[in-house]
C-alpha cells in the first residue's frame, strides 16, 4: 500500500543515508522501523495486561512449600 507521510528533513536525510548504507529501499527501511515500533509497543500492552491480572494477587511464597523446598537442598560448604 502506498502512503504519504510528513517527517522532518533531518530524519528523512538520516533514513535516506541508512537505507543507502544497508542497501535497501526507503520503503523497506520504514516498514522495518514500523514493525519494530509495533512489536515494542505490543510487548508493553502484554505487560500492562499481565500487571492488571496479577495486581491483586499475593506474591509471597507459601511458607510450607518454601520450607519443603529448602529442606531438600543439599548443604553446601562455603
Amino acid at each position: 500500500m502506498k502512503t504519504a507521510i510528513s517527517i522532518p528533513n533531518n530524519v528523512f536525510e538520516q533514513a535516506e543515508n541508512l537505507a543507502r548504507k544497508l542497501k535497501i529501499s526507503r520503503s523497506e527501511l520504514f516498514t522495518e522501523a514500523v514493525k519494530v515500533y509495533l512489536k515494542e509497543n505490543h510487548v508493553e500492552d502484554v505487560t500492562a495486561k499481565l500487571d492488571k491480572v496479577y495486581e491483586n494477587s499475593n506474591s509471597k511464597p507459601d511458607a510450607d512449600l518454601l520450607n519443603a523446598q529448602i529442606s531438600i537442598l543439599p548443604e553446601e560448604k562455603w
